[in-house]
């Protein structure tokens, strides 16, 4: 399952309230296997300070969570640790209450994730390092620790061929404003229904950029089909995902926010917070993995199993060989 089927669910604190406890008893977290891949350490895990460290890794289930849960189990594998595998977990509740309780031990998580869905906040912070503190901050009280963040923020953007892109000079979604005013018969819009209807989506977005449309200007589908309509033509932009790995694969370019409108999905790190006390070592071997991941990384690597049709896993462990992070025995 890709990024978009769940990206929904992100924005949305209802989203908190329709999962129920049953839900966290049946989503897989008392059940894995171990991950049996030998490698050894390459830049990272020198050493092997995790020796006789049982770790379990956990993720959403959407492709994007799955190989970075792998990434991440992949490097505690080579620092030394017997890793479970809890990964694909059904929906972000489950997944974060793996790691709040202690049933999984660590996973990549999103900044905003964390500040909207899991801590209750309505307003994003518009900075990617003050975000990050402040759910570093607050989360520590739930036994949760944040590693320091990455550059790869998996948020909304609306997407353009790049054919139109230099048509219309267009950079920013102040540009896309510009455009609809000066020749509306230029600009349409595709987007997700639900996108269509939120405050935090398209009617947000119009309202923060004095963006004007017409009914005839939105064209509403699912959100697999928007990045080959663009790329075909039918719609001049399309509400995209930033980190998907259709955008390479289509050659479409993203628009900047320029009036920063959408929040920060920076990817970082979570940690339970006893095993991190007890393994001060994962943030060390987790840094500079981390530093590594961008958007252009994500696109790659989502690409190869969205597009490719590959194994997440396989993916993960090439990505992690390939960058000198590990060694294969």
């Amino acid at each position: 399952m890709s990024v978009r089927t769940v990206r929904a669910g992100r924005l949305r604190r209802w989203s908190v309230l329709l999962l129920s406890s049953s839900l966290l008893a049946g989503c897989g977290l008392v059940s894995g296997s171990p991950m049996t891949d030998d490698v050894e350490p390459g830049s990272i895990g020198k050493g092997k300070p995790l020796e006789g460290a049982e770790l379990t890794v956990t993720s959403k289930e959407f492709t994007e969570q799955i190989i970075l849960g792998n990434i991440m189990g992949l490097a505690f594998q080579a620092a030394g640790a017997t890793v479970i595998d809890k990964t694909n977990i059904q929906g972000t509740i489950g997944a974060r209450e793996a790691v709040r309780t202690g049933a999984a031990d660590a996973m990549y998580e999103y900044t905003g994730t964390g500040w909207i869905t899991h801590l209750g906040h309505e307003n994003p912070i518009p900075d990617s390092r003050k975000m990050y503190e402040a759910v570093k901050k607050e989360d520590a009280r739930n036994n949760v620790s944040w590693l320091p963040y990455s550059t790869m923020n998996n948020t909304y953007a609306l997407a353009v061929t790049p054919k139109t892109q230099k048509k219309y000079g267009l950079r920013t979604l102040s540009d896309v404003a510009k455009l609809a005013k000066k020749d509306p018969k230029a600009v349409s819009v595709c987007v997700e229904s639900e996108f269509a209807a939120r405050n935090d989506g398209l009617p947000g977005m119009s309202k923060k950029y004095g963006l004007k449309l017409s009914a005839s200007q939105i064209k509403k589908m699912s959100a697999g089909v928007i990045y080959t309509q663009v790329k075909g033509g039918s719609c001049t932009f399309g509400e995209v995902y930033t980190t998907d790995g259709r955008i390479k694969a289509l050659n479409l370019r993203t628009l900047e926010d320029d009036r920063k409108f959408f929040p920060l999905y920076n990817a970082a790190p979570e940690i339970y917070t006893p095993t991190l006390k007890k393994y001060p070592e994962i943030a060390k071997i987790l840094d500079p993995i981390t530093k590594k991941l961008s958007n252009s990384v994500a696109q790659e690597l989502n690409g190869k199993v969205d597009v490719d049709g590959e194994d997440p896993h396989q993916v993960a462990l090439d990505w992690m060989v390939k960058e000198g992070f590990i060694k294969k025995a």
